[in-house]
């Protein structure tokens, strides 16, 4: 891997995590299996995020259109979802990172809304990177609750129409405080966008690769960086 310059890293990385059910067929396994060594890949890209400092890391883990997929692959992404949280939530803790779910989390079971809250109550006092996990998370939906917060404000009184700006609807998203999104990268090939932190990658720096999440590790992360390294930011500007 050629290297980067760890002083000049984005502070937000979000992560399309595509590739699993290709690359269990490659295998000829079920895509379950693809599922279940992408989580090894989690493991590395966390590690990488904190090692180099990104401050937030952003992994899409579960859409909101998922749904539709066949009854035992969403049974065993739920299953899966909850065996990760039990085994790597006391690593998050004792490695200082701060554990998020972002999404709407009422559609999930009860015992599995319970272990996320857990989880998040446990972390939430770390202060190295935050690990945002993106599950039955949708742009579209992110955007309408937003707009849903600001509504009722303005019904209540407490809010003038007339004060609601792009940084004031901001803090509204899911993400709230948290930096808006420098680079997003996604894996397999596809060249989509998919719904993901709409509002949140406005001017991020785009890298896709054909690597398969579960082959996703330091060396891909690295050129990830180097890419956006490499490119003058604009934001809007000529």
């Amino acid at each position: 891997m050629a290297s980067f310059d760890p002083q000049n890293m984005p502070q937000h990385v979000a992560i399309i995590m595509d590739g699993n059910g290709r690359w269990a067929k490659q295998q000829g396994k079920l895509r379950v299996f693809g599922h279940q060594n992408g989580v090894k890949a989690v493991r590395s890209a966390v590690s990488f995020a904190a090692k180099y400092g990104i401050k937030v890391l952003t992994l899409y883990a579960f859409s909101s259109e998922n749904w539709s997929r066949p009854e035992t692959e969403v049974s065993a992404l739920m299953t899966l979802f909850m065996t990760a949280l039990n085994s790597e939530v006391k690593k998050l803790y004792k490695n200082n990172i701060q554990l998020k779910v972002i999404g709407d989390t009422s559609r999930f079971s009860e015992s599995l809304q319970k272990k996320i809250r857990e989880s998040e109550e446990l972390t939430s006092q770390n202060t190295g990177l935050i690990l945002n996990v993106a599950a039955n998370y949708g742009g579209y939906w992110d955007i309408t609750q937003a707009a849903q917060k600001m509504a009722v404000k303005v019904k209540l009184g407490e809010l003038v129409v007339d004060q609601i700006t792009p940084e004031l609807f901001e803090k509204a998203l899911v993400t709230e405080e948290q930096p808006q999104v420098d680079l997003l990268i996604r894996t397999s090939g596809e060249q989509r966008i998919s719904n993901f932190l709409l509002w949140q990658i406005a001017y991020a720096e785009l890298f896709f690769t054909p690597v398969l999440w579960p082959d996703f590790d330091d060396n891909v992360f690295g050129e990830a960086i180097i890419a956006y390294q490499k490119r003058t930011r604009r934001f809007g500007g000529c």
